[in-house]
């Protein structure tokens, strides 16, 4: 694996974001218990070969490590020296031997075909810039039998992506956000268009409701780099349309509201497949 991926801007500036969020990543458990369900889901087993894509703070890869033991294997990759450089001290911390974390395009691995038994990708896979050629080059890495599992969200979850959509829309401006792999349907296309079979998705509701301020700090602007498209579709517009959509997607929020806030929904998707 080569030390320093070449990046696009699309990926440099996916890397440069999770690297300033690598510090506060874990302040919370959220990804970590979708992580968790993850690696349960897939049924991990001691002595396998785990490969975790966008491995971030190394939630998938610890997980799995604690159950492959010593005769086991896992390689965590991921494009943020800020993410890894968490993953390796908490690893460390834990005393884990059989973990190998690599700054590394999840979309150009080189590793030899067929010799993972395990392949995930948490939290990540709406950030692969083609869905489908990334799908098709992991599976090339899955022994025969092998299992892939994914984690995305539904296409009505976060609300402020959904009003963003809505309003965005207005200015003939579409959003991708997790509408590739925002129904059971969809997920299904995806895997078996990839050569998987046996494909399972697994749901899960989960959500809350949040404040109005929470909600409209959701806004995608027009700098922020969006999931699959480069440069962020906001930034076609001018300063006074986007100023203009802001004040939209308030008001679209602020339509939402109820004495107990605003529905924020995150319905889970636990995506896999067989080679």
């Amino acid at each position: 694996m080569s030390n320093q991926p070449k990046l696009d801007k699309y990926k440099q500036e996916i890397a440069d974001l999770y690297t300033r969020r690598s510090q506060n990543y874990d302040n919370s458990d959220w990804h970590l218990q979708i992580a968790q369900r993850l690696v349960e889901y897939g049924r991990v087993s001691r002595g396998q070969q785990v490969l975790d894509i966008a491995t971030g703070t190394g939630h998938v890869a610890i997980a799995a490590a604690q159950i492959v033991g010593a005769e086991g294997r896992v390689i965590g990759v991921d494009i943020s020296a800020g993410m890894l450089d968490v993953a390796r001290n908490k690893a460390q911390e834990l005393n884990l031997n059989n973990t190998e974390f690599l700054l590394a395009d999840a979309e150009n691995l080189d590793f030899p075909g067929n010799i993972f038994d395990r392949i995930f990708c948490s939290s990540a896979f709406i950030w692969m810039s083609d869905l489908h050629a990334a799908l098709t080059h992991w599976h090339t890495f899955l022994k025969p039998g092998g299992i892939l599992g994914i984690h995305a969200f539904a296409d009505t979850a976060f609300v402020g992506g959904v009003v963003t959509q809505k309003v965005a829309k207005k200015y003939g401006i579409s959003f991708n956000m997790s509408k590739p792999t925002g129904t059971v349907k969809k997920c299904h296309r995806l895997l078996e268009q990839a050569g998987f079979e046996d494909v399972d998705v697994k749901i899960e509701q989960d959500g809350s409701y949040i404040s109005l301020e929470k909600a409209k700090a959701m806004w995608a602007g027009s700098s922020h780099p969006a999931p699959g498209q480069y440069p962020p579709p906001l930034s076609t517009l001018s300063t006074e349309q986007l100023a203009q959509a802001k004040a939209e997607f308030e008001a679209e929020l602020q339509a939402l509201q109820t004495e107990q806030g605003i529905w924020n929904d995150i319905t889970n998707f636990y995506v896999f497949g067989k080679k």
